[in-house]
This record gives C-alpha cells, sequence and structure tokens, in this order.
C-alpha cells in the first residue's frame, strides 16, 4: 500500500506562484511514476505533470507551456509542483497520483494510477 499526502494548496492572485509537495510513504520508490492530475468543478480529471520511474523524465499536459515546473526528491520520497504565471483557469484541487507498474502509453490517463492523495485545493483569483 501507497499513502499519499500533499500540501500547499492555497488562495493565490492571478499571475501570482505557489509550490505544492507531495510525500509517499509505504510501498513507493524510484521505480514508481508519481504525476499531479488536477480537477475543476464539472470537469473531468486533468493531466498536469508527471515523472517518469527510473529515469525522472517529465512530461507536462499541453496547457502548461512552460508555466509549471515537476521535480523529485527521492530521498524524501516527494514531488514538487511549482506553479508561476498562475491563471483563473488554474483553479482546481490538484491530486498528486503514484504508480508502481504504469506503462508509458499510458502515463496521462487517470484511471491508470493505482494511488491518489487526498488534493489539495489552488484558488487562483483574477
Amino acid at each position: 500500500q501507497v499513502q499519499l499526502l500533499e500540501s500547499g494548496g492555497e488562495l493565490v492572485q492571478a499571475g501570482g506562484s505557489l509550490r505544492l509537495s507531495c510525500t509517499a510513504s509505504g510501498h513507493a520508490s524510484r521505480s514508481s511514476t508519481m504525476a499531479w492530475f488536477r480537477q475543476a468543478p464539472g470537469k473531468e480529471r486533468e493531466f498536469v505533470a508527471l515523472m517518469w520511474r527510473d529515469t525522472g523524465r517529465p512530461t507536462y499536459g499541453d496547457f502548461v507551456k512552460g508555466r509549471f515546473t515537476i521535480s523529485r526528491d527521492y530521498g524524501k520520497n516527494t514531488v514538487y509542483l511549482q506553479m508561476n504565471g498562475l491563471q483563473a483557469e488554474d483553479t482546481a484541487t490538484y491530486y498528486c497520483a503514484l504508480d508502481n507498474n504504469i506503462i508509458l502509453s499510458s502515463r496521462r490517463d487517470p484511471d491508470q494510477y493505482d494511488y491518489w492523495g487526498q488534493g489539495t485545493q489552488v484558488t487562483v483569483s483574477s
């Protein structure tokens, strides 16, 4: 089993920045793929970013356009999401996800992740 604990979400003005954190405990290792998704009210869960297992290669959602950076501290089993240039449309609940067996072609699909955090709310005021 894996437990994921997110933090860092809050109310911020448009153009501001936030850093989200997600710490994994349990069966999590360098071979785990860790990702961020988000979900706004009335919308489907959307892929934001991930760090691929072992290599740590990042992948970003198309909407990110260089504004967000994902990073990982393997010693702390923690993944971070630095978000700059936040816009009102970034308002959502942000979820951390982890999977130990995901395949490359499915890495953006939330249904492929076995473990999820409880979410952290990001609200951007315009």
